[in-house]
């Protein structure tokens, strides 16, 4: 291993096994490819990353529409053509209306950084594909200024993944892969201690035991994840729940059952 070392911090908190999965990808120098079920902390994992080793984050959200170009650049025609019409100066030097996309920024960066490329999945099934030279190269041509842009430091690449579509074999074969498993009720007690050191420890039992019920149904189709319990804790904090009244009253169940057929399973089920 280098000298770059990840561990949980104060704000998240890792299992062992998925800091050495953080500590290969950096030591190797591949992405980092995270798959697990929504609410598990995936992209959470990226600022907790940045954190630990003190480094810059840049996020490149993917949606359905994104295309691995837009992560390298873009040409501005647009705005050269206006400004052409408009006399504006400098409108002959293309390299004014070139913008960096995300994986750009990253490899310009004058310092490492942390290049989070969020749910991967989204786009469509040709897009990891299209950034398989950029991520093992590190560099691309951007052909409108005859410029090739190469990483001045090879960023340390997180890609996230909700297993929405499956990833190509040749993108799957250069990542370092780690499945976020959903936390036992021991890790998820220290990683809501985390966010609230002075919970107590009967509503915290009594709220965990109905969490961990309501999962285990198997006519559940949204299971409640991390985040949900989390948030569910603090409502019952500032509405001055007893923890008696969580298992017989379900208070704002609504925090962590979003569906209103999971709802009547879980009142029914639960009673």
């Amino acid at each position: 291993m280098n000298g770059q070392q990840f561990n949980s911090t104060s704000e998240y908190v890792a299992s062992e096994q998925l800091m050495a999965s953080v500590n290969v990808a950096i030591a190797l120098q591949k992405p980092l490819l995270i798959k697990g079920e929504p609410g598990t902390g995936k992209t959470m994992l990226a600022e907790a990353v940045a954190k630990s080793l003190g480094k810059k984050l840049i996020i490149w959200n993917i949606k359905s529409t994104t295309k691995a170009q837009d992560g390298l650049y873009m040409y501005d025609t647009i705005q050269r053509l206006y400004d052409g019409q408009f006399g504006e100066e400098g409108v002959d030097d293309i390299a004014h209306y070139i913008k960096l996309g995300k994986l750009g920024e990253a490899f310009e960066a004058e310092e490492q950084v942390i290049l989070l490329i969020d749910e991967i999945d989204k786009a469509d099934l040709e897009f990891p594909n299209d950034l398989l030279w950029e991520l093992d190269q590190m560099e691309f041509y951007i052909h409108e200024t005859k410029r090739t842009v190469k990483a001045k430091h090879r960023p340390i690449v997180i890609i996230t993944s909700n297993a929405e579509k499956e990833l190509p074999d040749a993108f799957l074969r250069r990542c370092i892969f780690h499945y976020i498993d959903f936390p036992d009720e021991a890790l998820m007690e220290e990683i809501v201690r985390t966010h609230y050191p002075d919970v107590e420890e009967h509503l915290l039992k009594n709220a965990m035991d109905v969490f961990y019920s309501i999962r285990a149904l198997r006519d559940i189709r949204k299971k409640p994840s991390t985040s949900e319990l989390i948030d569910w804790i603090n409502a019952m904090q500032i509405g001055g729940i007893s923890a008696e009244e969580i298992r017989a009253k379900l208070p704002f169940i609504g925090v962590v059952v979003k569906k209103d057929e999971d709802l009547e399973t879980v009142r029914t089920k639960l009673d």
